[in-house]
């Protein structure tokens, strides 16, 4: 009975509390399953726009899809926008706008939430579609840091700084980049192809 009687004085001190304790509990567990479903469906719908983009350009429809990568650009997760940015740019490169496909470009590798993958991919694409027109100096600074051993672009940016030194005039450069790249074998085979026919275009 004294037991008893304790239980209920602390029932009737504390028992609002647990009763909030436990409807917290509840809502939170009903918020979290429901912020990931609402998650889910989102990256559903944006997949779907993503293939369906994808979808008018290989249909030919490419203005469109262009713009459907804009839109999908401009309002999907940091994920999907980044794809669909290189796609944009990838489409606006295609149609000889290749000031709009740095552009775009541009805003990929200075966006600080993008995976550095995709950065560095970004100013890959930079140089490559501006390696003719673009002060070589300044292109060979940009690539300089994807040039580590651990930069999954290294072979693509030590080729497209051959480039830049054939460019400048600098022979001697070239010829040493080319043959680092020959040499590398890691690099993909098309690559060390590439630069092996360089090197004896320019007698090295």
């Amino acid at each position: 009975d004294v037991r008893r009687e304790r239980l209920q004085q602390l029932w009737k001190r504390y028992g609002h509390y647990v009763i909030g304790a436990g409807l917290l509990l509840v809502f939170g567990t009903a918020a979290v399953v429901g912020w990931r479903e609402y998650q889910n469906r989102q990256n559903l719908a944006q997949a779907q726009r993503f293939l369906a983009a994808m979808d008018q350009a290989q249909r030919g429809d490419e203005a469109g899809a262009r713009d459907a990568f804009a839109r999908l650009a401009a309002d999907a997760g940091p994920g999907y926008a980044t794809l669909a940015r290189l796609q944009q740019a990838a489409l606006l490169a295609k149609a000889g706008d290749t000031a709009g496909a740095a552009a775009v470009y541009e805003q990929i590798a200075a966006d600080g939430r993008v995976d550095p993958v995709f950065r560095d991919l970004a100013t890959i694409m930079i140089v490559q579609d501006t390696i003719a027109t673009e002060d070589p100096g300044r292109l060979a600074q940009r690539l300089a840091p994807l040039l580590g051993e651990k930069n999954p672009w290294r072979h693509s940016a030590l080729e497209l700084s051959a480039l830049a030194a054939q460019r400048a005039g600098d022979q001697a450069k070239a010829r040493e980049l080319y043959t680092k790249l020959a040499d590398d074998l890691t690099a993909p085979q098309n690559l060390r192809a590439r630069a092996t026919e360089m090197l004896a275009i320019l007698g090295g």
